[in-house]
């Protein structure tokens, strides 16, 4: 069985990202700071390792079920229009991050990019959509700028 695009862009990935975890490891240790320069950055590639295989593997098992039922089609269907609105919708926060600050502009960015993925139908999943939103935004200002105390942009039109 030929590997597809995934396993390969996923192989190369993990070793990037394997390289990379191993030379972390060689990066300086502060003597005061109990969290080193190489700290986060060894989160990060640990995460890229493990996305990387999952992409293989499910690359692998994608192939093996097209392989075991030739009658489904071979090519899946193109979004050309949702990758185009996805990217319209982060160039918009993008632009409305430093207008609306960083946790307004994050609820409608999270927001929209979940309903150009999925519209929601019912009010439930409305309510849904709106916790998500507000709920990431407020997580990550709390992590980041309260936690790891990395200031957060504010907004020229809200000072929020």
């Amino acid at each position: 069985m030929k590997p597809g695009r995934d396993s390969v862009a996923g192989l190369i990935f993990l070793a990037v990202s394997l390289v990379l975890l191993v030379q972390s490891f060689g990066l300086p240790q502060l003597p005061l700071v109990p969290v080193g320069p190489g700290f986060y950055a060894r989160i990060v590639l640990i995460f890229m390792a493990v996305a990387s295989a999952v992409l293989v593997v499910q690359d692998l098992l994608a192939r093996r079920a097209v392989m075991a039922h030739a009658d489904a089609p071979a090519h899946p269907q193109r979004a050309y229009g949702l990758v185009a609105l996805s990217f319209a919708i982060v160039a918009a926060y993008i632009v409305l991050l430093p207008l609306l600050g960083y946790r307004i502009a994050s609820v409608l960015f999270v927001a929209a990019l979940q309903a150009a993925l999925e519209r929601p139908t019912t009010r439930r999943q409305w309510a849904v959509l709106a916790a998500v939103a507000i709920g990431t935004s407020a997580v990550t200002y709390l992590v980041f700028e309260r936690y790891l105390m990395v200031l957060l942009p504010r907004g020229s039109w809200t000072n929020w």
